[in-house]
């Protein structure tokens, strides 16, 4: 079953050290220069903190406040503390997101989650591959061609152009 959102979601599934990372901070500029206002989100495993020992925020948070907005002109951030730390659902994070100001959310993470996925595959990992067990991903990004024959797209990996076109004329479509 897949969750259903007003603005398009894409996610990038992939072993760790493929390069998710690098690839949608190669992406974000090609989709935003093709017009696209696209919000992200990308789950960590590790705690984390936005905010440090010394700033206001971080006294404040510490102090018992939660959430905490820090906002100017610029941007906006949320430091939320989770009373009963669960693994978050993407659902949740998607809420929060303005469909009028957001035409496309791409996701790193979440991958065991039914929504569209575009799988990244670098060969030298020798890892094997997500598609065969997930019906939500929609094409597969490799570094070497694929030996063989898949039903799903194959893209190039180490071809941002050619994966923001198939977003553009493939996925948004």
């Amino acid at each position: 079953m897949t969750f259903h959102s007003t603005i398009p979601i894409l996610g990038f599934a992939a072993a760790s050290g493929t390069g998710k990372t690098t690839l949608l901070t190669q992406l974000l500029p090609l989709l935003n220069q093709a017009g696209l206002r696209v919000g992200l989100i990308k789950h960590s495993h590790h705690n984390f903190d936005i905010d440090h020992a010394g700033k206001d925020s971080f006294r404040l948070r510490e102090a018992g406040a939660t959430p905490v907005v820090l906002v100017s002109k610029y941007r906006r951030a949320i430091i939320e503390e989770f009373l009963n730390p669960l693994e978050p659902q993407l659902i949740n994070q998607i809420a929060l997101f303005d469909a009028a100001n957001v035409d496309l959310i791409l996701v790193e993470g979440f991958r065991s989650e039914p929504f569209a996925k575009i799988e990244l595959h670098r060969t030298a990992l020798n890892q094997p591959f997500l598609h065969l067990n997930d019906v939500h991903i929609i094409a597969v990004a490799t570094d070497n061609p694929l030996n063989a024959p898949h039903m799903l797209p194959h893209l190039n990996l180490n071809n941002p152009v050619e994966i923001a076109d198939f977003i553009l004329h493939t996925f948004l479509k």
